[in-house]
């Protein structure tokens, strides 16, 4: 009787759930709320297995979700590449990667980026304006105003978190510059780091730059000490070649594991970033080809460009600004130095364009390469200024404010490229790589800083191959663009939070050679359907309207604290039609319609067409306020403050550490022009030594360590000076029992660079004292970290660099560092004037 209870009670559970499986559908949005709903049970429960049926879990892949045949997805975002510089787009920089998916895709002349580093992998990552996204600077300059936090809110889900939801494996590898300063310890928080944001594996460096020989490198949210001694074939090491290996082998594990999973990998090198290192082997390819200079370059480049038909044939050239002087104007060694360092970025080109080429050869070799979308984005923003007008060896001296001497520069330039130097080009080649285009990267307002050439490459889809894009677009185009191409709705709702509205307009209505209007889309006249875009990085301004492109200067980026315009909202605008007026009724007798497009912002209208000014001035206003641009800033090294951050150390004086700990410089103390005493609590066996504690390397920073006997505190001033500071450790001092090994820092103020007196104490007995002359500023290093009882990276000074990582031999206990109030009693010169700084804040 109670069995045929128990029986009743199961027949009518199992009539219940029948009813509500028929009766009950998943909401007509369910697709587009993320995660997916878990599924709901379809089999059979009996009292036992025998009269039970079971129903098998799906795979999380796109087919379970209704997405038959999804491409595998191939994102490529290199960084600080101007439009002029590569094969492809008319430059003379062979790129046979590129040029062969060009072949097989698309060339896209009319591509934007935000022209800054961070805002456009931000807009990228999101489909939304970098602003509205809290990414307006880099993260090393945020401020706490919505459109600069560089906290990618939750209602801004990332390409990579939808994909994942549907079942592709995501992967990215190199460049996280979208991760806040403060939260790259290494206890995050890291649902800002890749794996937070949709992505299976991570692996690369988090930062706007890294060392390509001694990277700073993070697998997932772990930070490796030390690189591989080799790449995987045996060559020796260099991060290009290391990336692309990795990325190759996840393409094959994850089809080997899965066939019918797709991959959506995002591969952002970070090159051609400087440091621009790369072998010999590449620099020597292009021994003597920029000996013409870069006034010739922009010349004979602007030609191929028409021959190439990636500029129309009415384009102009724009002229060299007053700021830069003609090639013909330098002496025989400055251009001896200048070619050859353009011949080494030229090489660190070629050389990324090939390990791109290794991995595209990878997904042909596994019979993928027809339904796999490659999009390749060649730039973040325009080629970089970021060298000064005279080129650097060390670009810590120029974020700094601090001078190079150009026979220091000379005497290196057989070695650039190679480990030694931190080297980037002088500002002209910035300009020569993106021709025909004014200015240059952080110049927002013009296209020199925003326009980057992209091609985009999908066999089984594309029809039209092999030709060129005129349609405006921008980088926020390509979330949505990915989005159609799988036929995936763009979700309402992530993780709970409603999603703010995609910025974007996917391109996909390109791949034919004709839209659905039957327009042909290879013209120069063909209709964009991103019509409306502003741009906005350091003050500088831009707004894109229609084929019309309003620009405004305040910030140039070799000039320092120079501003142009009376002020951020009185600013000396210029107007250009940069392409058709799907408005305007032609023929029309006013001069500011129906004019030919100005490709190439050549031809400055503001006095022609004072009205039509006045209405884009109207409409940047408009865009800024709806995209969180407000409030405008200028400021530059201000911006690096850590105390307009969140911050791990703020109001902290007293910091206790163990051995080999380590952190970013982000999250480390910030003892720049503060007085603070560093005590190691050690046991020194006899002949011991090591690193006690040290931050950043050899292109400039500080440590305290023990070698031959002695306690040293080495004080590198981005390799111009070495501040050594030594003394003898006592004879007697105690071999088995702890003693205190300290080093007292006192400044001479707190202004920015000043220096200060250093006396070294083996317990409480004075053993060393001198001074510090001068110090770094603004910040030591973007990739280098703090690390105690071992030095990772390059050493910061050289008479550690052949026993790196110079472990401390004997046993570290802690490292204490107290931040005091003490002011120096001596003094060598007066700092630097706060004004002769040219800090790289947007690097």
């Amino acid at each position: 009787m109670f069995l045929k209870r128990i029986m009743r009670g199961v027949a009518a559970i199992a009539l219940s759930l029948s009813f509500y499986i028929q009766t009950s559908a998943l909401p007509a949005m369910a697709q587009q709320i993320l995660p997916h709903p878990d599924p709901i049970f379809t089999g059979k429960i009996g009292l036992t297995y025998e009269d039970s049926q079971s129903q098998k879990a799906e795979l999380k892949i796109p087919s379970t979700f209704g997405i038959e045949n999804a491409p595998n997805i191939l994102l490529v975002m290199l960084d600080d590449v101007g439009y002029g510089q590569l094969s492809t787009f008319g430059g003379s920089i062979p790129t046979p990667t590129l040029d062969r998916l060009a072949a097989r895709g698309l060339r896209y002349t009319q591509f934007h980026t935000t022209g800054l580093c961070s805002p456009t992998r931000a807009a990228l990552l999101t489909g939304r304006n970098s602003h509205s996204v809290a990414s307006g600077a880099i993260m090393e300059a945020g401020t706490n105003f919505p459109g600069y936090s560089s906290i990618i809110p939750q209602d801004s889900a990332t390409i990579a978190q939808i994909l994942q939801a549907y079942g592709y494996a995501t992967a990215w590898f190199g460049k996280d510059h979208n991760t806040p300063d403060w939260e790259t310890s290494e206890i995050g928080p890291f649902d800002r780091w890749p794996v937070g944001l949709g992505f299976d594996y991570f692996y690369g460096f988090v930062g706007g730059e890294t060392h390509q020989y001694h990277p700073s490198l993070v697998e997932n949210t772990t930070r490796i000490d030390e690189p591989p001694a080799t790449n995987v074939d045996g060559s020796p090491y260099i991060l290009n070649t290391d990336l692309a290996d990795r990325a190759i082998n996840y393409i094959r594990t994850t089809y080997a594991l899965s066939p019918e999973k797709p991959f959506f990998v995002y591969f952002a090198p970070g090159a051609v970033h400087a440091p621009h290192h790369v072998s010999q082997e590449w620099i020597d390819q292009f021994a003597g080809q920029f000996d013409m200079g870069w006034d010739e370059y922009r010349n004979s480049t602007f030609e191929q460009q028409k021959l190439k038909n990636v500029i129309p044939d009415t384009s102009k050239l724009t002229p060299r600004s007053d700021e830069l002087p003609a090639w013909d104007s330098l002496d025989a060694d400055h251009q001896k130095l200048y070619a050859r360092m353009m011949e080494v970025f030229a090489g660190f080109t070629a050389q990324t364009d090939d390990e791109v080429g290794r991995v595209v050869d990878a997904i042909e070799d596994l019979g993928l390469s027809d339904n796999t979308l490659v999009i390749y984005i060649t730039g973040d923003n325009g080629a970089s200024a970021e060298g000064g007008l005279d080129g650097v060896i060390n670009t810590t001296t120029f974020r700094n404010g601090l001078a190079e001497s150009f026979e220091d520069k000379l005497a290196a330039i057989d070695e650039l490229g190679g480990p030694e130097h931190d080297n980037h080009f002088p500002a002209g080649w910035a300009w020569a790589m993106d021709t025909p285009f004014q200015w240059t990267k952080q110049v927002a307002s013009h296209f020199g800083g925003i326009r980057n050439g992209m091609v985009i490459s999908w066999p089984d889809r594309i029809t039209d191959v092999g030709d060129v894009r005129y349609q405006f677009s921008h980088v926020i185009d390509i979330f949505p663009t990915i989005l159609e191409a799988i036929g995936i709705k763009t979700p309402t709702q992530v993780n709970g939070v409603t999603q703010s509205p995609i910025n974007g307009t996917s391109l996909a209505y390109t791949f034919d050679a004709t839209d659905t209007e039957g327009n042909d889309l290879s013209t120069i006249d063909s209709p964009s359907r991103h019509t409306t875009q502003y741009f906005e990085v350091a003050g500088n301004q831009g707004i894109y309207d229609n084929g019309w492109m309003a620009s405004a200067i305040r910030t140039i980026p070799w000039a320092g604290d120079e501003q142009l315009g009376n002020s951020l909202t009185d600013m000396n605008w210029e107007l250009y039609k940069v392409g058709v007026d799907p408005n305007e009724v032609c023929p029309n007798p006013d001069p500011c319609l129906c004019l030919p497009s100005d490709f190439t912002q050549a031809d400055d209208l503001a006095a022609v067409c004072p009205a039509k000014l006045d209405e884009m001035v109207k409409r940047f206003y408009a865009e800024a306020s709806k995209n969180n641009v407000f409030p405008l800033d200028d400021r530059r090294y201000e911006r690096f403050d850590p105390a307009l951050r969140p911050s791990l150390v703020e109001g902290r004086t007293s910091f206790i550490y163990p051995d080999r700990f380590r952190t970013s410089e982000g999250t480390a103390p910030n003892l720049k022009s503060k007085s603070h005493v560093i005590t190691a609590d050690v046991v020194l066996p006899a002949g011991g030594e090591g690193v006690l504690v040290t931050l950043a390397g050899e292109f400039g920073g500080y440590g305290l360590f023990v070698q031959d006997g002695k306690l040293v505190y080495d004080y590198n001033l981005a390799g111009l000076e070495d501040y050594r500071i030594e003394g003898p450790l006592p004879i007697g001092l105690p071999t088995n029992v702890p003693i205190a090994l300290k080093a007292v820092y006192q400044t001479v103020s707190d202004d920015l660079g000043a220096g200060g007196e250093v006396t070294l104490y083996a317990n409480d007995v004075q053993i060393g004292h001198g001074l510090v002359c001068e110090t770094i500023p603004i910040r030591y290093s973007m990739y280098e970290t703090f690390d105690v009882g071992f030095d990772t990276g390059s050493a910061v000074s050289e008479s550690y660099a052949a026993l790196m990582p110079f472990d401390f031999t004997g046993t570290l206990n802690s490292v204490a560092i107290e931040i005091t109030n003490d002011i120096a009693d001596e003094s060598c010169e007066p700092p630097i004037p706060i004004g002769t700084l040219v800090p790289d804040f947007l690097d």
